[in-house]
């Protein structure tokens, strides 16, 4: 509903600032109407465009009060303080100030056949209460547009006063031209004026001030847009949540360089990974140069066991730009986490880097470099880490199947590495679990399994309580995010859709033949109700030491010295961006809301989110953990955690073309501090 009422408002602006500017434009030449029978079409054309104009005026007004009786405040404060006001308050000049005028003058030149025009009907025809309203009409609309690119979200009064008062001075200053002008038509007798040349010359000449002052405007918001050469993850502006307010002490703070795994005895397992340069051809043909892990895409998948404790070293061997390893969904310690410039230096040729931590949590996790993360896992720089419960080896056999998606060069939508249907061979009766894991990045990918009905085991690694049987249910997965599908293989074949097709896919079978069961009429899978309840630290009853707002949403502005449409945290990008601050033992309230135009999903590194309501209906079912949450046009949802792992951490959007444009931000906890610094002189990029 979020959407379609937005994008009715987008719509209606646009055309209110169109039809305005043209029907502005249009009665500042009744005066020049030449003769009494052209005046009086021109002016019954005029009415029509008082009409033209105020309509979408009016589909802006319907939308923005359906929201208002629909939805929570923080999606239409800003429009009903400022779009309403804007949108109507023209209209109704339009039709009381300048319609009744336009009526007279039509019915004054009705009988009437003369040319050039008499002095008093020029008069009529040039007054400012004829022209003005549809001009103010067009400057409300441009400022709607403005507020629309630039949203003022949190509303402040500085952010929305600049705007109204220029909108102002420029009605002023059409006021005064056209009563100048109306004050100088001449005598009775004088002849009717033509449509001046020095008017088209006055017209350029506004345009190339226009145009010098927006070039100017560029040119300073570009160089003021550039990102500082070398600064601290620790700098910025703080948000202390409500909370006492915490100051960071370069004198006593702790680096977060100590918070590393154990390094005083020897690892259970080992791996080395070497990130490198490699042409792959997925498709025969169809050669693409990738960054890999070992030479293969997607990198090894790492499997471990829950407490064992982990050493993996990473060696550049080519990879120009840098490359680190992030743990994602792994609560690791914050030295552990693999971010360029917040928790290491990035990795360059010919160096290596030794990554040590104890698994604490099972399920299904990646990983990926932090380092330029979009062209890094869009080359191939990810792979699978899955962690087996401690007490695995008693259990019975499973047959387990991870499934990575995504988007290759020259293949399009894979899984791993392979494109079309994969066919396995499953005993019936077998206990099977399908690890779905979403790497694409800006893709919500849907999974619909047929043949059998099936539970939704674990999200984002954290097992569910006491899960249903589900049929007909699809899995929309958001991009980092993961869930596990459990079921037990039936005699009949079972058939794992991505992407709602039967072209791409796996299809289980006892001896791996078999037709392709068809797809079902689904419907979306909802985890806010399902499973069932169980105790948890805390409610969304609980005293929460610490309450964050976080704001998800649009503007056009510069990032960087580039100029374009930025996703924005609480009306900032990085590094403005707010610093959540909070203290070792804090509990957590966040309230994410996206007023935004695309989904976001909001990846918190080192801690995982407990989600206690969505759109204002509390989570009933079986907790719902989650690392990577996406968070859709017009939802709020309602988070809380333990703040239980001192560190910098990053909180960004994993739409990582999102994270790249300043969509970043960070959980800072007292008495932290990061030796690393990022910036184009350091040579960390982590996004």
């Amino acid at each position: 509903m979020f959407t379609i009422l937005t994008g009715i408002v987008y719509v209606c602006v646009f055309f209110m600032l169109i039809f305005s500017w043209i029907a502005g434009s249009k009665a500042t030449k009744l005066l020049y109407g030449g003769s009494t029978e052209r005046l009086h079409r021109k002016t019954r054309k005029q009415i029509v465009w008082a009409v033209y104009a105020t309509l979408p005026a009016l589909g802006l007004s319907v939308a923005t009060l359906v929201m208002t009786s629909t939805m929570d405040s923080v999606f239409w404060e800003d429009r009903v303080l400022l779009h309403l006001p804007l949108a109507l308050i023209p209209s109704l000049s339009v039709w009381l100030l300048a319609v009744p005028r336009l009526v007279k003058l039509w019915k004054a030149t009705r009988c009437l056949s003369v040319a050039p025009l008499p002095a008093d009907i020029r008069k009529q025809a040039a007054h400012p209460l004829v022209i003005l309203p549809y001009q103010l009409s067009a400057i409300g609309a441009a400022t709607i547009f403005y507020y629309v690119l630039v949203t003022p979200v949190p509303f402040r009064l500085g952010s929305v006063l600049v705007p109204i008062l220029l909108a102002a001075a420029a009605v002023t200053a059409l006021g005064y031209a056209q009563q100048r002008k109306y004050v100088g038509i001449g005598e009775p007798n004088s002849p009717a004026p033509a449509l001046p040349g020095r008017r088209w010359l006055r017209t350029a000449g506004i345009f190339c001030v226009a145009i010098g002052v927006a070039a100017l405007i560029y040119i300073v918001g570009s160089a003021n847009s550039r990102l500082p050469a070398v600064m601290s993850m620790a700098e910025g502006p703080m948000d202390f949540g409500g909370g006492p307010e915490l100051v960071h002490d370069p004198l006593r703070d702790k680096s977060l360089a100590m918070l590393t795994g154990p390094r005083d005895r020897e690892p259970d397992r080992k791996f080395l990974l070497t990130a490198e340069k490699k042409t792959i051809e997925l498709r025969p043909g169809q050669p693409f140069e990738a960054w890999t892990y070992n030479g293969q895409v997607p990198g090894p998948e790492l499997r471990i066991k829950q407490g064992e404790l982990v050493e993996i070293t990473l060696v550049n061997q080519d990879i120009e730009d840098g490359a680190t390893i992030h743990w994602h969904g792994l609560d690791v310690p914050n030295a552990e986490d693999g971010v360029a410039g917040a928790t290491q230096e990035a990795v360059m040729p010919g160096d290596k880097h030794v990554y040590r931590f104890i698994a604490e949590q099972a399920g299904t996790f990646w990983y990926h470099s932090h380092q330029h993360s979009q062209e890094a896992v869009k080359k191939g720089l990810f792979g699978s880490l899955i962690v087996e419960p401690a007490d695995s080896e008693n259990k019975g056999a499973e047959e387990e199947i991870t499934v990575m998606t995504h988007v290759w060069d020259g293949i399009g939508l894979a899984i791993g590495d392979r494109d079309g249907v994969q066919r396995k061979q499953v005993v019936p009766g077998t206990p099977v679990r399908i690890r779905l894991i979403n790497t694409q990045d800006w893709l919500r990918q849907d999974y619909t399994l047929t043949g059998t009905p099936f539970r939704v085991a674990a999200i984002d690694g954290t097992d569910l309580n006491e899960p249903q049987e589900l049929e007909n249910v699809r899995i929309e997965l958001t991009t980092g995010g993961r869930m596990d599908l459990t079921f037990l293989m039936p005699d009949t074949p079972v058939f794992l859709s991505v992407g709602s097709s039967d072209k791409l896919g796996i299809l289980l079978s006892r001896d791996g033949t078999g037709g392709i069961p068809d797809l079902p009429v689904t419907t979306a899978f909802n985890p806010i109700d399902y499973g069932k309840p169980s105790d948890t630290a805390f409610t969304a009853s609980s005293d929460f030491d610490r309450e964050f707002e976080m704001i998800l949403d649009n503007k056009l502005a510069f990032y960087n010295g580039q100029f374009g449409s930025l996703y924005t945290i609480n009306g900032e990008v990085f590094p403005n961006t707010p610093m959540f601050m909070v203290r070792e033992g804090d509990l957590v309230k966040t309230t994410i809301v996206n007023r935004g135009a695309v989904d976001h999903p909001m990846h918190l590194h080192g801690h995982h989110m407990l989600v206690l309501s969505r759109n204002g209906e509390p989570s009933t079912g079986s907790p719902w953990y989650s690392d990577t949450l996406d968070v859709q046009p017009g939802e709020i949802y309602e988070v809380g955690f333990v703040a239980d792992n001192p560190g910098l951490w990053m909180d960004h959007c994993h739409n990582l073309t999102h994270a790249a444009v300043g969509m970043s931000m960070h959980l800072m906890y007292e008495g932290i501090t990061t030796p690393y610094k990022i910036g184009n002189e350091t040579g960390n990029h982590p996004e």
